[in-house]
């Protein structure tokens, strides 16, 4: 397999206007890197199997398909379809059975446990269901932490983690801890920690397992208006409607790719969180309805 060319990052813009709370802030449009031909993912007859006892459990069966940079991708599947060892091989978390795997030009399946831990902290960010944040720690150290083993200086680890966070609609949030933050602004620390090392790629878990309708609209936001401008996202969900924001669904069944379709129309999340802050209170019109009803 030939090596794909090397994806860039996505470009620091500057941006000097207001952000709203909840908002993120766009990109300098004249920087943004639009969607390339170079596969930022590509993979080959990935396997994968897990040996229990006497028997060979196959969890992942000749896998191929390839991310192009700038590419939203949602992977689906219901539970034991392959989708999380599919996670876990394109994390680096875990080594193919067999098979090609290759991130941003560099042939992942053949590198050791050591070059695997350096890939996975420059050229991958993670999102995960559980935010996975640091309890006592400023939301602004969360986002430094990664820089840490990057031998970035302070300043430097200052400067990108207060960016990221105005990215993700953040700023005003920057010296609260987790527990001064709701579920949807912990999500939005973790997106922002994931992006402060510029990586090829932005993985999420289940980004919104863990969220209300109404923040999940939110977080997909923040992930559209990323991707918009360049950053290459690959979503893990098992949830259809959430598959529906991003540009492109891959559909996992017993280990093997059942689907892979465009989607013409993803939804538009900014949209629908518009509308949905527009619409009055659901639960006391139901209320006020059933009073209504009620004999007196």
């Amino acid at each position: 397999m030939n090596s794909p060319s090397r994806a860039s990052a996505p470009p620091e813009s500057q941006h000097s206007g207001k952000v709203h709370e909840g908002q993120a802030i766009p990109l300098d449009t004249g920087q943004t890197r639009a969607p390339g031909v170079q596969p930022v993912i590509a993979v080959r007859q990935l396997t994968k199997y897990y040996v229990l006892g006497q028997t060979r459990v196959p969890a992942l069966r000749g896998v191929t398909f390839a991310v192009n940079a700038g590419e939203f991708v949602a992977v689906m599947g219901a539970s034991g379809s392959g989708k999380s060892t599919l996670m876990n091989l394109i994390g680096c978390l875990d080594k193919p059975s067999s098979g090609e795997y290759w991130l941003a030009g560099t042939p992942v399946s053949s590198l050791s446990s050591d070059q695997l831990a350096d890939i996975r902290n420059r050229r991958i960010g993670f999102v995960f269901q559980g935010f996975n944040l640091l309890a006592r720690a400023s939301a602004l150290k969360n986002v430094a932490l990664p820089m840490m083993y990057a031998g970035l200086s302070s300043a430097e680890r200052e400067r990108r983690a207060r960016r990221a966070l105005a990215l993700v609609g953040l700023s005003s949030r920057a010296n609260h801890t987790p527990l001064q933050l709701s579920g949807g602004q912990q999500q939005r620390v973790a997106i922002a920690r994931a992006l402060v090392n510029r990586p090829a790629l932005l993985l999420a878990d289940e980004p919104t397992g863990n969220l209300d309708s109404r923040t999940s609209l939110e977080i997909m936001a923040v992930l559209q208006t990323l991707n918009q401008h360049g950053i290459t996202i690959l979503l893990v969900t098992h949830e259809a409607e959430i598959a529906a924001y991003a540009n492109r669904q891959i559909t996992f069944r017993d280990g093997r790719v059942l689907r892979d379709e465009r989607n013409a129309a993803p939804h538009d999340a900014t949209g629908d969180l518009l509308r949905v802050r527009q619409r009055p209170d659901e639960a006391l019109a139901e209320s006020q309805a059933r009073i209504r009803e009620e004999p007196v």
